[in-house]
């Protein structure tokens, strides 16, 4: 008879393992409680000490159900695309997928990049939920700390979108929207935001300050020479980011391009977007005012 540890797979042991082992079901209930092994669900345990979280448990339905695929969310999370929060769709099937739809991440059956961004897009309850999944999807990103290359291409994503499938006109009025040069989430909805209220700035784009350092303001209404920063969601974090992020902003305001800098949180443009707007209608407007009186006195000079 096999000591249980043994037995597990990737911190996951199955009941039925440990029954076709040899351990009969009375004893290896006993030994389960009393070695402090933590029931995932019905048939799944944890060894004991580990932190049974969404992998951990996503594991053990993959080992229970081995037709089972991570989608939607989950597939989302173990491809690093960011979301917004949203009515919660289904994290796994086991529907019958097509073959090129489904790969290996992380240990887990999944859909791929493609066909989960298409699946959420799809499912989406609003613009924002769908630009924001799919800008995640098709930019350079650091998530959860990790720095990744674009897990999508804009080609392969709208191929997704074109199959008849629930969804998929709206989808594919959304993805024209997608800008893979956002940053965050944050950026996205500001971007969207700022569109409804007829503002179009570059997004992005370099500049070089005083010093000759390049930097990239979230956006920028060039002729203005008004620039716009938006804090993702946890922009800070240490010490040393504040800092960091304290040095870029007064770095910014030194390139010759600029006149003003402004500059909102996630907090602002998620609940208060019109307010957002507002004060950017209002620089630009006390800008384009301030532009001929400092030329008319430039020129009596």
């Amino acid at each position: 008879m096999y000591e249980l540890a043994i037995l597990a797979r990737g911190g996951v042991l199955l009941t039925v393992w440990a029954l076709a082992a040899g351990w009969p079901p009375g004893r290896l209930a006993a030994r389960l409680r009393r070695d402090g092994w933590q029931r995932i669900c019905r048939g799944a345990w944890a060894v004991p000490g580990k932190e049974t979280d969404w992998r951990v448990r996503e594991t053990a339905l993959q080992l229970l159900r081995p037709q089972r695929v991570c989608r939607h969310g989950t597939a989302a999370r173990l491809h690093r695309i960011e979301v917004l929060a949203g009515p919660r769709a289904p994290s796994g099937s086991r529907a019958s997928l097509p073959p090129e739809d489904v790969c290996l991440r992380r240990g887990l059956r999944v859909t791929t990049a493609a066909r989960t961004v298409a699946d959420l897009i799809r499912a989406s309850g609003s613009r924002e939920e769908a630009v924001v999944t799919a800008d995640s999807a098709l930019s350079h990103r650091v998530v959860e700390g990790v720095r990744r290359d674009p897990p999508v291409r804009y080609e392969d994503l709208a191929a997704q979108l074109s199959a008849r499938r629930p969804g998929a006109p709206r989808a594919r009025a959304w993805l024209p929207l997608a800008n893979p040069a956002a940053g965050s989430p944050a950026e996205t909805v500001a971007r969207l935001r700022m569109a409804d209220a007829s503002l179009f700035p570059e997004c992005q784009p370099p500049l070089r300050t005083s010093g000759g350092r390049v930097l990239r303001p979230d956006f920028l209404f060039r002729s203005a020479g008004l620039a716009v920063e938006v804090e993702g969601y946890a922009y800070h974090g240490t010490p040393r980011a504040h800092e960091r992020d304290v040095a870029r902003f007064n770095a910014l305001q030194s390139c010759p391009e600029l006149r003003r800098v402004l500059r909102f949180t996630a907090r602002e443009v998620f609940t208060h977007p019109a307010r957002m707007t507002t004060t950017i209608q209002a620089a630009l407007t006390d800008l384009a005012l301030a532009t001929p009186r400092t030329e008319g006195r430039r020129g009596t000079r």
